[in-house]
């Protein structure tokens, strides 16, 4: 990172790096395969998705669903994360509609329903009617 620093295309602020301009971080990510793309999603909205636990900022549980969403369901790594996956959505939905962003709401319920595997219903009924 010390050479990207030199070279002006990351600032270092606080021990914290940034992109120094939009169409670098855009590039960087344009070179990325798709499977490391939506690898990294699914990564990134994991390690949130524990911080998003309905008391904090919302932003975080918007965020990790998003990151979450960008990955898809093809990510997925372990068979119990579909049903996190899916109730994250389920509850980012609900605060979407609570800030009565329906558009919104209806993409994270929409993105939910496509994390839960086929009979998913008889193992976790709850969260299918809901």
């Amino acid at each position: 990172l010390d050479k990207a620093v030199a070279e002006g295309l990351i600032d270092k602020v606080d021990d914290k790096y940034h992109f120094s301009h939009d169409r670098i971080q855009e590039t960087a990510y344009s070179m990325m395969d798709q499977l490391n793309r939506c690898n990294f999603h699914f990564k990134y909205g994991m390690a949130l998705a524990p911080l998003a636990d309905g008391k904090g900022d919302d932003g975080i549980l918007l965020t990790a669903a998003n990151q979450l969403n960008l990955a898809g369901p093809e990510a997925v790594q372990d068979k119990s994360q579909y049903v996190i996956v899916a109730s994250l959505n389920l509850r980012a939905g609900k605060k979407a509609m609570e800030m009565s962003d329906f558009v919104a709401a209806y993409s994270y319920f929409d993105n939910g329903i496509t994390f839960l595997r086929k009979k998913h219903w008889e193992e976790h009924y709850a969260l299918s009617l809901e």
